[in-house]
């Protein structure tokens, strides 16, 4: 069981392994032959290999393993559910309990930074055309450092002050601390990607005007536009959204304090985000409410046990169903699975954590969409030629992992688009 820290707002919520721990635990792998653990990375990350490094001591060969796959790799290891990808696959399982894998990614990345490891490098000799990326989030990042380190001149356009999109701004520092993001879009910066930020593209920028500097242009700009339920008070002040809490919460780094009471609705790793913010910010109460069971909540069990260590409560089987108040939230009624159940719950701050949307993508360019707004593209192609799309503007709402996994599989089209331009 990993070591839980309850601390302040910007204090990481579990410690990682030293040393010997790490030693300790990488002995305890079964060095298996066509493991499991490695075929089950939606990035394509080799466990077996780089645990393999850390039992025989080659923490650097470890940490190279882990970033020439996922350049994302110290994010990847706070915020990647390994339960039910690369952990649940090891074959400990049916011995006693599965090889901490995330843990070992952490502490081979730590170290990587400890040391000041050099595992990654640009190529001396770079190509002639270049690419574009509307984005800073796990697809984005993904796809430059893919770009870079096949030789293209990459260029990161940000409407944000800082790079990292749902990671600077969609997660707390309990979970994924702004120094590991920081420290992972370094190594994206140290393969020459640019970064051009406080940009947003189809306002500041056309897509026409980049088609003229770049040969290929990749939207990674994931779904910023969060979901509201139909009903009456949602305009209330103190009624926000997710994505605004976080955003205000993480620019604030601790200074920012919720008011009141607060009340959390939704059971995804964000709402546990949210409630988890709101507490160690230091919200005078924090209630949770979702409206299926606990076991079906989509949030990772870890998250949804430290909420309630930190004395968040959590009811299920409520929805809601009106926030009252004069100008101002004072309350949130929700009505029962059971179609008899009634809650009034007093509440200063309600924040819906209920699922976000992409914005209209229509205003960067004619893009085919789906029902849901998101782009449709094939393994990374759209229907725009020389323009790709990955990660959650194209599948909706998924995790880091898959995110980067979408972004590398766009940067392998692009390349084979980009030396087919370049043949001609």
């Amino acid at each position: 069981m990993s070591k839980v820290i309850k601390g302040t707002y910007t204090s990481e919520a579990v410690a990682g392994f030293n040393p010997r721990t790490a030693m300790e635990e990488a002995s305890r792998c079964l060095l298996c032959h066509d493991a499991p653990c490695s075929q089950s990375c939606p990035a394509g990350t080799d466990p077996a290999k780089f645990i393999r490094s850390i039992r025989f001591r080659n923490v650097k060969g470890a940490a190279e393993t882990i970033r020439e796959n996922n350049i994302l790799g110290g994010c990847c290891a706070r915020v990647c559910p390994y339960d039910r990808l690369c952990e649940q696959a090891c074959s400990r399982c049916g011995i006693d309990k599965p090889i901490e894998i995330g843990k070992l990614q952490r502490f081979a990345i730590e170290q990587e930074k400890i040391y000041g490891m050099k595992t990654l490098k640009a190529p001396e000799e770079k190509k002639a055309l270049k690419a574009a990326c509307i984005g800073s989030g796990p697809a984005s990042l993904a796809c430059a450092a893919s770009l870079a380190q096949a030789g293209y001149e990459v260029t990161v356009f940000e409407e944000e002050e800082k790079a990292g999109g749902v990671l600077t701004y969609g997660i707390t520092p309990a979970r994924l601390p702004q120094e590991v993001v920081d420290y992972d879009i370094s190594m994206v910066e140290g393969l020459g990607v640019k970064f051009k930020f406080n940009t947003r593209v189809g306002k500041d920028i056309t897509i026409e005007e980049l088609k003229k500097e770049f040969a290929a242009i990749f939207v990674g700009t994931g779904l910023w536009n969060a979901k509201l339920p139909d009903i009456k008070g949602k305009d209330l002040d103190g009624v926000m959204t997710a994505i605004d809490f976080l955003k205000k919460a993480r620019k604030g780094n601790g200074s920012y304090k919720p008011e009141g009471k607060v009340v959390v609705i939704g059971g995804g790793d964000v709402a546990m985000d949210c409630a988890v913010s709101a507490k160690l910010l230091g919200a005078e109460k924090v209630d949770i409410y979702y409206r299926r069971t606990l076991e079906e909540a989509p949030a990772n069990m870890a998250e949804i046990q430290y909420a309630i260590s930190l004395g968040i409560t959590i009811s299920t089987n409520f929805a809601p169903d009106e926030v009252v108040g004069n100008g101002k939230a004072e309350a949130v009624i929700f009505k029962g699975r059971d179609g008899v159940s009634e809650a009034k719950v007093a509440a200063d701050t309600v924040i819906f954590a209920i699922g976000q949307a992409p914005e209209d993508m229509k205003e960067i360019a004619p893009f085919d969409l789906g029902e849901k707004g998101t782009i449709k593209a094939e393994n990374g192609k759209t229907a725009l030629e020389g323009i790709f799309a990955g990660g959650d503007i194209v599948h909706g709402g998924k995790t880091v992992v898959e995110a980067v996994a979408a972004g590398k599989m766009a940067a392998a089209e692009m390349i084979n688009y980009l030396e087919k331009k370049e043949v001609k």
